[in-house]
Parts: C-alpha cells; structure tokens; sequence
C-alpha cells in the first residue's frame, strides 16, 4: 500500500542510532555525519518504488558525497513477513552508501519513517531541512532527465544550512511493521 510522510518539519533534530551494516561494521549517526549535511534514507529490497529509481538513489548520492553530505540507508522492513528484505538479502545489494539494518524497528519509529523511501536531509547541525521526494518518479523507472529534487534541495543545504521551503513529499510503501 503507498504512503506519503508528513512534510518536513523544520529544525528537528537528528536521532542519534547505532545500526549494523550490510559491509560487516555498525554505524553510528556520528560516523556518517558530513561536513555540510547528512541525508537519511529508509528504503527496502522489494518495494517497486525503491526498485524504480535504485540507480538515480546511488548516483544522487555519489554527486551528494562530493558536496561534503553523509548518506546512509536505514531498511527496517519485518523481514519475516517479507523475507526479500532480510538482512542476508540487504548484503546482495551493492550501494556507493552504507546500508543498515534496523531490525527491531526502534530507529524507523524514532524517525517517524513512513514509507520507501522516506528521505530525510539534515543540515551540519543535524537539523532536518528536508523530507520530500528523490524526482518525480513513481512506481516505474523514469528518465533520468527529471528535476532531482533530493539532490538540488540537499545541495542548497550543503551551500546554506536551510533546505527549501517547497518540497513534496515522497511516495512509496508504507514501512513494514512487526505486529506487537
């Protein structure tokens, strides 16, 4: 089912997490905070949405990278309802950014993530100053000609510290919830 998250609620600061990655190591908000920001990202293996636009997610943070920002991906997906996001599975996928494992889901609630993709994009101060969409794409692969919405609002954070006022949220599947 799609979701959309709320819009970027301004200044809210960073939770700090400390997650396992698909490359052997754990990570903390610390070790993937960029000098000019840092982007947050929760995706997933199997959502089309993610599937859509996994090329233009690894070259957006690539250019990001450049421009000082830090950039992760959180999958916090009940692996055991949708075994495609299982953390063996997470491994098989080859991203130019840490990928992390929040199995208990503690990290997604603090980051009231709603969907794949869910972006969240902090200043140097870890204050959000952006959650909207990567481009216009949907549920199907589009060009990559499109208006990159992420990067060129992450980029005016990297220049300024403020993110844009106009943003439009993403769309995606809702986050896979365990059951209580």
């Amino acid at each position: 089912m799609a979701a959309t998250p709320p819009v970027c609620d301004f200044n809210w600061p960073a939770p700090g997490f400390s997650l396992p990655a698909t490359d052997g190591k754990a990570y903390a908000l610390s070790d993937i905070r960029g000098e000019n920001g840092t982007l947050i990202m929760f995706i997933c293996n199997h959502c089309p949405y993610v599937i859509s636009i996994r090329d233009k997610l690894a070259r957006d943070a690539r250019d990001l990278q450049k421009l000082g920002i830090g950039v992760i991906a959180i999958n916090a997906n009940d692996a055991d309802t949708y075994p495609d996001d299982s953390f063996e599975n997470m491994q098989k996928q080859d991203f130019p950014f840490p990928y992390l494992h929040d199995e208990s889901q503690a990290v997604a609630r603090a980051y009231d993530a709603a969907c794949t993709p869910d972006f969240f994009g902090f200043n140097a101060n870890m204050e959000l100053q952006y959650r909207g969409r990567l481009d216009s794409s949907g549920r199907n692969a589009t060009p990559d000609n499109l208006n990159r919405d992420l990067y060129e609002a992450m980029k005016q954070v990297a220049e300024t510290g403020i993110g844009p006022v106009d943003q439009i949220p993403s769309i995606g599947c809702s986050i896979k919830w365990k059951t209580a």
